[in-house]
């Protein structure tokens, strides 16, 4: 089964510099409340201001996880650095997948903490992907059975490059791959992957070739806030 399953696509705004209320620390102390966590079931609407609120919504000029460059990034960590957020997002995604999930994998960094907020909330097992050498691989005496079936979750899905090595990596293993969760869905208008996609929210944001990034051209620098700096040829 393929395609895209999720809602649609409310914009944000904001980021650390702009988005009111973010918690900030200041000396020996946190200025400002984590974001509560919305009534549940959550929304995209909802997920977004997460988000927003928790400095997590960013825009400027960034290289993504990708290599592409944007002017748009969402910064999962210092949305699921906060325990109560982390786990009602968890919760969200695996409300479609009840029963259908033995084992959760998530590619590291990005999949690791929501992929096991997940794990738990389905009950079942979560294991991490590393790179090595440049391709995904299971590390740490993990291993996934033959016949599991298995949920590959992400934070943010850009291109799919990542969570389609890890379906491999899976199938090779003799695994069925039941489909990828993911809380934001960024793929470009139109694209489809060859997995049943379930995302929390959608996020459509321009990106560019490095080549063709019209703020390199105007003479501005990228920021690289992801786990994968100086990585242009990894894949998300």
């Amino acid at each position: 089964m393929s395609g895209r399953k999720g809602p649609g696509n409310p914009e944000g705004r904001g980021g650390p510099g702009d988005a009111e209320g973010v918690p900030r620390w200041d000396g020996p102390r946190w200025i400002g409340a984590p974001p509560a966590p919305p009534p549940e079931p959550l929304d995209a609407t909802a997920v977004l201001e997460l988000y927003r609120r928790a400095g997590g919504l960013r825009h400027g000029h960034f290289v993504l996880s990708s290599g592409r460059h944007s002017d748009t990034y969402l910064q999962s960590a210092v949305v699921l650095q906060w325990p109560a957020l982390a786990a009602a997002l968890g919760r969200a995604l695996a409300a479609p997948w009840r029963g259908r999930v033995d084992v959760v994998v998530g590619p590291a960094m990005g999949g690791v903490v929501i992929g096991h907020e997940t794990a738990g909330a389905l009950g079942v097992r979560m294991v991490f992907t590393e790179r090595v050498d440049g391709a995904m691989a299971l590390r740490r005496s993990f291993v996934v059975a033959a016949g599991e079936r298995a949920l590959v979750v992400e934070n943010v899905v850009t291109t799919g490059g990542s969570a389609l090595e890890v379906a491999e990596l899976l199938r090779a293993a003799g695994a069925d791959v039941a489909g990828l969760a993911t809380i934001v869905d960024r793929l470009p208008e139109g694209a489809t992957l060859p997995l049943e996609l379930h995302a929390l929210a959608r996020v459509t944001a321009a990106s560019w070739d490095p080549d063709n990034c019209p703020a390199c051209g105007s003479g501005s620098g990228p920021e690289a806030p992801g786990s994968r700096r100086g990585l242009p040829s990894t894949r998300r």
